[in-house]
């Protein structure tokens, strides 16, 4: 089931809405939290019901794990525990790629699997193998199984996050402020949710339409269909997961569960490091959590921190999908890294001054910062992350590469008719349009803030639904289902 759909807006939300603080008004709490699980499981089921068994076994595996490790933390459980859950992600996800290589490298022909990607599997493997860590730690306290189903498979960040960790959920699952009706977090949730609808079924699915057609035929692009190209990529797919991630987010607080911020004006970014903060968040703190701290982190010097970088963000590529365009974009935003570390190592040696007060003052996301700070870096820092999108979007290698090509120029620079934007100038304001305003304008969050319950802000909720539902009917899937 889809958030932009009619089927979940107008019945399986209100109903479950409903149901569950029917319950919790009578004090029947424990039978709301099984109407979210069961809304949760029935929501997971109605995209592909063969997997839900894979999900419960998943959940009962990791639980009766994590809570041996509680008790007694111990190294080889820990390890045969994540073991099983890479196992079957490995399964599902990367076993027709490794056979599709050793085919190609050995000249073999071992049939291919055709495994099914069961959804979400990326995204709560995840989370419970930052489960089991923890318990390993003695970070986790005695959740009981109810409200451990509950971390997993909550449906607003159930299919592609944010990311959470049971640290930031599980405590909210066991207060009973969650089990009162909070209108000024249900006004809030409305808007966000309304927010990122409208980015996804207006703005994402449209510039989608300009994306597909120039990937689709990457060798003939001249140097303008290129670019319009990869920037309508670009926005498409900053448009479509910050979108699904903060209906996840106003969804969460219609429930009273706040969920972690996943995006943060990434393209005002002023460096690659300053774009893996504002960039899907919650995967950027597991990785550095779970992978890159584990691994050494920066404590074993500079040379061992930037293997660590590389590794870290090689290791993130693979995770968003099996396939060598992947592979690359990790190993493109490791270098990125490791080279954006490099540089400011070197000039803190060089020039050990302190920021003045001025710098320490200002904060990117400030909207004066943001209006007058559009450096060079700046620019640097958004056409090398273009430059990725091409790999990550692209079907093949061999077809960024050609992307790649038209953008350098190499199919001819033409100023007149644009065979993939047939409306070439609308096209062109547009997308500069988008570009100023990821560049300029205040975040969802930043604008929320200023949220108060009066008839304005309802009016601009109600807009904000209405032009959004005008658009539901192309009914596209979110970019990172697939992943």
């Amino acid at each position: 089931m889809l958030f932009n759909s009619f089927e979940f807006i107008f019945v399986f939300l209100p109903i479950t809405f409903l149901i569950y603080f029917i319950f919790a008004k009578f004090k029947w709490f424990t039978a709301a939290k099984v109407v979210i699980v069961a809304a949760s499981i029935f929501f997971y089921a109605y995209w592909d019901y063969r997997y839900v068994l894979l999900l419960f076994f998943s959940i009962a595996f990791n639980f009766a794990v994590g809570k041996l490790l509680s008790r007694k933390p111990n190294k080889k459980i820990l390890i045969f525990g994540i073991a099983v859950n890479l196992g079957l992600l490995g399964y599902y996800k990367y076993v027709d790629f490794f056979l599709e290589n050793v085919n190609r490298l050995f000249g073999t022909s071992v049939p291919l699997l055709e495994v099914i990607l069961p959804l979400a599997i990326s995204f709560f493997t995840f989370q419970q193998i930052g489960f089991l860590v923890d318990s390993n730690r003695g970070l986790t306290k005695d959740y009981n199984f109810l409200n451990y189903t509950l971390f997993v498979v909550f449906f607003p960040q159930l299919i592609a996050g944010p990311i959470v960790q049971h640290k930031d959920v599980i405590p909210q699952f066991q207060q009973q402020t969650v089990f009162n009706i909070n209108y000024e977090n249900l006004a809030l949730g409305l808007f966000i949710f309304s927010s990122g609808l409208f980015k996804k079924v207006v703005i994402a699915d449209s510039v989608a339409l300009w994306a597909t057609p120039g990937f689709d035929e990457a060798a003939s692009l001249t140097f303008f269909e290129a670019w319009g190209s990869a920037l309508a990529y670009t926005f498409q797919l900053y448009f479509d997961f910050s979108g699904y991630s903060e209906m996840a987010i106003g969804l969460g607080l219609m429930f009273n569960i706040k969920l972690p911020i996943n995006f943060f004006s990434p393209y005002k970014a002023n460096s690659i490091i300053d774009f893996w903060r504002s960039w899907h968040m919650t995967l950027s703190a597991f990785l550095k959590d779970y992978l890159y701290i584990p691994l050494g982190g920066n404590r074993k010097g500079k040379p061992r921190k930037y293997m660590n970088l590389f590794i870290t963000m090689l290791l993130g590529g693979i995770w968003h999908g099996a396939g060598w365009t992947f592979v690359i974009w990790g190993a493109l935003h490791g270098l990125y890294n490791v080279i954006n570390h490099l540089y400011r190592d070197i000039k803190k040696k060089l020039f050990p001054v302190k920021s003045s007060a001025v710098e320490i003052a200002a904060s990117r996301s400030s909207y004066f910062f943001s209006l007058f700070s559009f450096t060079p870096a700046r620019i640097l820092t958004f056409v090398a992350v273009v430059v990725g999108w091409v790999f990550f979007r692209a079907e093949t290698v061999n077809d960024a590469v050609k992307v790649l090509k038209g953008m350098a120029g190499f199919n001819g620079i033409e100023f007149g008719k644009l065979e993939y934007f047939p409306q070439g100038l609308t096209e062109l304001v547009v997308l500069i349009g988008l570009y100023l305003w990821v560049s300029f304008a205040p975040n969802t969050i930043e604008f929320s803030k200023r949220l108060k319950p009066n008839w304005k802000w309802a009016m601009l909720i109600t807009g904000l639904l209405i032009a959004a539902i005008l658009f539901i009917n192309r009914k596209a899937e979110f970019l990172y289902f697939q992943f």
